[in-house]
């Protein structure tokens, strides 16, 4: 098992930054593919970036592809997202998960390891 803690959340205008955390712990880290979500009030959980075990390969869903990026720090138990050039519309809560295949998936059911979410707002 992995345990997940997201850090890094905020508000921050329209046009800012923030750097996303998500510290694991327990099993080895880079034993799990992992990725980042997002959810807004009263919708179901959206994909938003994910990398390899390794770290060689990315993904990013097309609403922020430009403007995120995904990263990993196997040596510190470390995910990351930054998140540049931030819009209104991308205020929700965010997740970090992970899942043991390797295999890229967009889908949150398929990620069996989930933080607790952390607030991103962005005012316009």
């Amino acid at each position: 098992q992995v345990q997940l803690v997201e850090s890094g959340g905020g508000l921050v205008q329209a046009g800012g930054s923030l750097r996303l955390s998500c510290a694991a712990s327990g099993r080895t880290f880079s034993s799990y593919f992992t990725g980042w979500f997002r959810q807004f009030p009263g919708k179901a959980r959206e994909f938003v970036a994910a990398i390899s075990r390794s770290g060689g390969s990315t993904y990013y869903a097309d609403s922020v592809k430009g403007r995120f990026t995904i990263s990993r720090d196997n040596a510190k138990n470390t995910l990351y997202l930054q998140l540049n050039n931030l819009k209104p519309e991308d205020t929700a809560v965010y997740y970090c998960a992970a899942r043991s295949s390797n295999f890229y998936s967009p889908s949150w059911y398929d990620y069996n390891y989930w933080g607790q979410g952390t607030q991103v707002t962005v005012s316009s």
